[in-house]
């Protein structure tokens, strides 16, 4: 018998909501309202979320957010700024205590993360995981060095055809896991680099270089197009495999849809929690 999920495919909603729902999910778990959840979502409009630890006001262009009509948002879980543009996003409930779940989160990351792998796999692409095969790279995942999420290698890197593609990120509230991450369908360099600041014009071409090697987009590694409905398959079926689960169909209940929406209004739409220092 296989261990039944909850799956929700939410589509296209504003920042706000897709962070509000992320945490409220971790709430509903911890408390034994529902399983676990593996939940996918995208971004309308396209937003700029930054780390829980993040501050706005040093790592990001706020006026070129706002002249480009972009979402922005803080998000519970640490990291670093990501734009979410033309992209499916994926996030994973589940309590610490889950069978053969990891403790540390470098290991948990791996196995949550092996449905990611096996997504990539399933559009045909060769994905595997990567473990620092040096002190020098070692060294360097102790110690990210700019505010662009996709900038950094972390422990088992996610490698789709030589290049990672999924920056994910973890929080840990409750006994309860929540991963989210992005599975990058294409990429808008210009629009990217255009939100972040930079020391100097020689920082921002350096990146510029070099975001092509590090956030990959599933689009410039095959010659079909590939849709979100595609992926959506791909890696639903990915997680399923990888974790040995059947995902349900779920929808939230009016009670449930309540405490999302005061969630959102008094923490996600606030300016106290986005901008805070």
């Amino acid at each position: 018998m296989k261990t039944k999920w909850y799956f929700i495919n939410s589509g296209p909603s504003r920042p706000s909501y897709n962070m509000a729902l992320d945490e409220a999910l971790l709430e509903f778990h911890s408390k034994g309202e529902i399983p676990p959840v593996i939940r996918f979502y995208e971004w309308n409009p396209a937003t700029l979320s930054i780390g829980y630890f993040q501050s706005a006001e040093k790592a990001i262009d706020l006026n070129a957010v706002r002249s480009q009509n972009l979402g922005f948002v803080r998000r519970p879980t640490g990291g670093r700024a990501v734009l979410h543009d033309s992209e499916l996003t994926y996030s994973i409930i589940v309590t610490e205590s889950y069978p053969n779940m990891p403790v540390t989160v470098t290991e948990a990351y791996r196995v949550l993360s092996e449905g990611l792998l096996l997504g990539f796999q399933n559009l045909g692409l060769n994905a595997y995981f990567s473990v620092p095969d040096s002190e020098e790279k070692l060294t360097d995942l102790k110690k990210p060095k700019s505010a662009v999420c996709f900038d950094a290698p972390s422990w088992y890197e996610l490698v789709v055809e030589g290049k990672k593609v999924a920056g994910s990120a973890q929080t840990r509230q409750k006994g309860v896991i929540l991963q989210h991450g992005a599975i990058l369908l294409d990429l808008d360099e210009d629009k990217l680099l255009s939100v972040f600041k930079f020391s100097s014009e020689e920082a921002k071409e350096k990146m510029r270089l070099e975001l092509p090697e590090k956030a990959v987009a599933i689009n410039r590694l095959t010659d079909r197009r590939i849709t979100i409905p595609q992926c959506i398959e791909a890696f639903k079926k990915g997680f399923e495999d990888s974790l040995n689960i059947d995902l349900v169909h779920y929808e939230l209940t009016d009670e449930q849809k309540q405490y999302v929406k005061h969630l959102e209004e008094s923490k996600y739409m606030t300016d106290e929690w986005n901008y805070r220092k």
